[in-house]
């Protein structure tokens, strides 16, 4: 049981956000996230590209992809899973799911969708043109 690493969160309440918008915004991805990527951290698999080292804190960070619908990822980017290790202290702090911008924005108001996507209600317009345009060169 002491092979087992603690979760914690840079701000639990941003991170809280942005997670429920992904659950409502695309399942898939939340159910991978909580069902299977969260139980291998806690088991000490750390899962996703290593982009940042400390040997002096001895902390490693990571950016895990969540799954993520093609056409998504090219309108507003990945989701991204950002989280570091500390490995003396066993513990996993949460730092951030991106992309931010538009999970923020889907938290605070019901947005609407366009062939699949989450279109943001700053700036539909854009959003809808990327989505056409993709859709006219065949993604």
């Amino acid at each position: 049981m002491n092979n087992t690493y603690i979760f914690e969160y840079l701000d639990e309440n941003d991170f809280r956000k942005k997670e429920r918008s992904v659950r409502k915004y695309n399942m898939l991805a939340y159910k991978k996230l909580t069902f299977t990527y969260y139980a291998e951290l806690r088991k000490g698999k750390f899962l996703g590209v290593e982009v940042n080292k400390n040997d002096k804190d001895k902390t490693i960070s990571y950016e895990l992809q969540l799954p993520t619908d093609e056409l998504f990822k090219k309108v507003h980017g990945p989701i991204v899973l950002h989280y570091t290790v500390y490995t003396e202290k066993k513990i996993i702090l949460l730092t951030n799911i991106t992309p931010e911008g538009i999970l923020d924005e889907g938290h605070r108001a019901e947005l609407s969708t366009y062939k699949g996507v989450m279109i943001s209600k700053t700036n539909p317009e854009k959003d809808m043109f990327k989505i056409n345009l993709l859709n006219m060169l065949g993604k």
